[in-house]
């Protein structure tokens, strides 16, 4: 085949001529305007962040812009909230409209820092103080994501996301 394999994976070339893979093709998607998102390659940019254990994030053809469901980390949630005045349980923190607003900033901050374009910016979030984990079926023995469970088990949420940010 011309010396390429098909592996499923997305590359670029770089500028030294080097291939960088970025993301596996099954993990892409179209938003409503046509731009390809590499949702991997976005859940590493912003898991990086130390308010972030962990990162799915979400988009579809639908619908102009990305979501995410995080699982905080609780003590950087925990020091964030004792510092602007935000009580409650970890729970109660994720609920709350001003965390919200804070993991979204952080996001958009890291988004500026690693110059994405703006459809790769998170626009809404929904906080789960549980972590992501095999017994509901969200991740694999290794860890990866498993996108159609994780997509059924936050339907809701993300059903409500979409309304409320229109």
């Amino acid at each position: 085949m011309d010396g390429f394999t098909q592996t499923g994976d997305v590359g670029e070339w770089q500028p030294n001529g080097a291939l960088k893979i970025i993301d596996r093709k099954k993990n892409i998607f179209k938003l409503s305007q046509g731009e390809y998102v590499a949702v991997e390659n976005l859940e590493n940019i912003y898991g990086v962040l130390p308010e972030i254990d962990s990162i799915w994030v979400y988009g579809n053809s639908f619908e102009s812009f990305l979501i995410a469901v995080i699982n905080p980390n609780q003590q950087a949630l925990e020091n964030w909230a004792g510092q602007n005045g935000v009580t409650g349980s970890l729970a109660e923190l994720c609920e709350n409209a001003k965390t919200k607003e804070h993991f979204i900033a952080e996001l958009a901050k890291a988004a500026k820092e690693k110059k994405l374009k703006g459809f790769e910016f998170v626009r809404a979030v929904h906080l789960d103080a549980v972590p992501f984990d095999m017994e509901r079926d969200l991740i694999t023995p290794t860890y990866k994501k498993k996108r159609p469970q994780m997509l059924k088990y936050y339907q809701g949420a993300i059903d409500a996301l979409y309304k409320s940010s229109k």
